[in-house]
């Protein structure tokens, strides 16, 4: 059975070739194999839909997050801002702005650039300032 760590290269991979059906199949493929997903692995899912123009995939992703127990940090929700920024719900975003705040994530330099862009993608430019 291959490591997590393996199986987060694979992803990462995937990732960065903007191959998103190609990362999903693997989560699927690790799930069978036994390999439980853990925070990294989520938020290389999650970026991988996000350049893959899937924002609703990766919300999806998410919430099988969540569901599982797995951590999420600022690395998580910055990705999911940049979904909803490139799905062009800046609502949405701010939900997860909110939301992080909420569970003490502290955000970063990332995540208000993240934030901003989701305003801007979605004709908000006033609530960005």
């Amino acid at each position: 059975m291959p490591s997590v760590i393996i199986c987060n290269a694979l992803i990462s991979a995937c990732e960065k070739g903007k191959q998103s059906e190609r990362a999903l199949e693997l989560l699927k493929a690790i799930k069978q194999q036994g390999v439980v997903p853990d925070e990294i692995t989520f938020n290389a899912l999650i970026s991988a839909c996000k350049k893959g123009k899937q924002p609703v995939q990766a919300l999806e992703l998410f919430e099988a997050m969540k569901q599982q127990g797995v951590e999420s940090g600022v690395i998580t929700y910055s990705a999911l801002i940049s979904a909803c920024e490139k799905g062009k719900q800046p609502e949405r975003a701010f939900e997860f702005f909110v939301a992080m705040k909420q569970q003490g994530v502290v955000p970063n330099v990332i995540t208000y650039s993240a934030l901003i862009s989701a305003y801007e993608k979605g004709e908000q430019v006033e609530r960005a300032l």
